[in-house]
């Protein structure tokens, strides 16, 4: 660590703790911060000078965790959801980049649109931000010649439900679509369920009269078919696939057997996965229906073994936000989707903490800003994101790690205004977060900061890759 402050560069802001979680490990020490990056990471035994200081004293100092999978539903949808609210519960879950959807009205599936989206958001974000392009199933040759200042990855539905109206069913187009990704050096996001194959089942089933159904319905199955076809294709073509919130062992050791064999494939975890069961779905109902669906208690128990293994990349929300009324509609017109970038790190965090109470803290929290900020940040080519170090933005996040605290309905930040969380006993809270060296949310105060959050350009690409 460095032990001094840049000659002719005092801080504007340091933040001191004792338990720093850095690419180095956790350690005790300061962070200097100067136009909102920061500038060294010091040792304890060092005495900065700043016009303002920030004590952490025995909490973690995280860095900014980022989300790469919400649905702020700008444009269209902003009656259930828009970017005030949206970012306000990212930063009081210590969210200060996400990663939004283009599953939007209409959907984000051209450069165009999503740099008017991102004129509809400015001035209207406490995060930063970056957006995944949507996959236009009658154009997938666009992404051989995406410009990586609109965006870097590329949003794929292999299954639809209420608000995914673009998907990809024909298999001709996937594998055009494969194949242009790894033209274009772009990373795929995809939610892999087989459409086709559910559409299958409705045909002989029939839809879902009731929740105790609703697993059974939307079954492992058809995001085995899925996972198993994407792992074809980017056998073939080299592209990079990131799964989102994977749901099954089957597909985790799917995904696992593949990166043994090289293949650049990736999964996301959710956080509703991970605390979450079918026998929550049955007793709540719309409340945890989510798409895939929430599954059985070995397949979660795989999950968490994903996670601690290291073979999960990415830790997400799938903050997907609907409003009561339309939560209350039947088993088969209730949407999927529930708010959860708030409740992310501290539901992970209390898992964590439960499942194995035993482990030293100290790993626990380099783990979360593993999955939650420096995979993603490098993941996506975020510059400046992810790392609690010298030349990265200062992005901090002071988390007390033993606080009990139960969240209720008027602790929502989202527009929806419930969560599937309510009536649970967390451990651990988001106290502070900061953004660039400006703290967006103090709890002690219950205040939020200045909407001025950025989009954010692209990383250069590794090397062996295209841009």
């Amino acid at each position: 660590m460095d032990r001094l402050t840049p000659a002719g560069a005092e801080p504007d802001l340091v933040v001191s703790g004792r338990r720093l979680v850095t690419p180095q490990g956790v350690r005790p020490g300061h962070v200097f911060i100067r136009g909102g990056r920061i500038t060294a990471v010091a040792d304890a035994d060092s005495a900065p000078a700043a016009t303002e200081r920030v004590d952490a004293g025995d909490h973690y100092v995280l860095p900014g965790l980022i989300d790469s999978h919400v649905h702020f539903r700008t444009p269209g949808l902003t009656y259930k959801e828009d970017w005030e609210h949206g970012s306000r519960a990212a930063v009081r879950g210590g969210v200060t980049t996400v990663m939004d959807m283009p599953n939007t009205v209409p959907p984000t599936l051209a450069p165009e649109a999503v740099l008017a989206k991102a004129g509809l958001v400015d001035g209207h974000s406490l995060v930063d931000y970056r957006f995944h392009i949507g996959l236009d199933p009658d154009h997938p040759e666009l992404l051989a010649r995406l410009d990586p200042a609109v965006a870097t990855s590329a949003k794929i539905f292999m299954a639809g439900h209420h608000t995914a109206p673009t998907v990809v069913r024909d298999p001709a187009q996937l594998e055009k679509a494969f194949a242009a990704a790894a033209e274009g050096g772009v990373q795929l996001v995809l939610h892999a369920e087989d459409g086709g194959l559910f559409a299958l089942l409705d045909a002989w089933w029939g839809e879902p009269g009731s929740y105790l159904e609703y697993e059974a319905r939307r079954p492992r199955t058809g995001g085995i078919v899925a996972v198993a076809k994407i792992i074809e294709l980017v056998r073939r073509y080299g592209t990079r696939a990131h799964i989102l919130h994977l749901s099954s062992t089957e597909e985790a050791d799917l995904v696992c057997a593949a990166q043994a064999a090289g293949l650049p494939v990736t999964f996301e975890v959710t956080g509703h996965h991970l605390s979450f069961t079918d026998q929550d779905t049955r007793r709540l109902g719309a409340r945890t229906r989510l798409s895939p669906s929430i599954r059985g208690q070995g397949d979660q128990d795989r999950l968490w073994q994903a996670l601690w293994g290291g073979q999960a990349a990415t830790l997400g929300s799938d903050h997907a936000p609907h409003t009561v009324a339309e939560k209350t509609r039947t088993p088969a017109q209730s949407p999927p989707g529930l708010p959860g970038v708030q409740e992310l790190a501290v539901a992970v965090w209390t898992g964590m903490r439960r499942r194995r109470p035993g482990e030293d803290p100290d790993v626990a929290a380099a783990r979360l800003a593993h999955h939650l900020a420096a995979v993603p940040a490098e993941l996506f080519r975020l510059p400046g994101k992810g790392r609690l170090e010298a030349g990265a933005d200062a992005d901090l996040v002071v988390f007390a790690p033993d606080v009990p605290w139960m969240l209720s309905a008027r602790d929502v930040e989202s527009k929806c205004g419930w969560s599937a969380y309510e009536g649970w006993t967390f451990t651990g809270r988001v106290e502070r977060t900061l953004r660039r060296g400006r703290t967006v949310w103090d709890a002690a105060t219950g205040t939020f900061g200045g909407y001025d959050g950025r989009l954010l350009g692209a990383a250069p690409a590794p090397t062996g890759q295209e841009s």
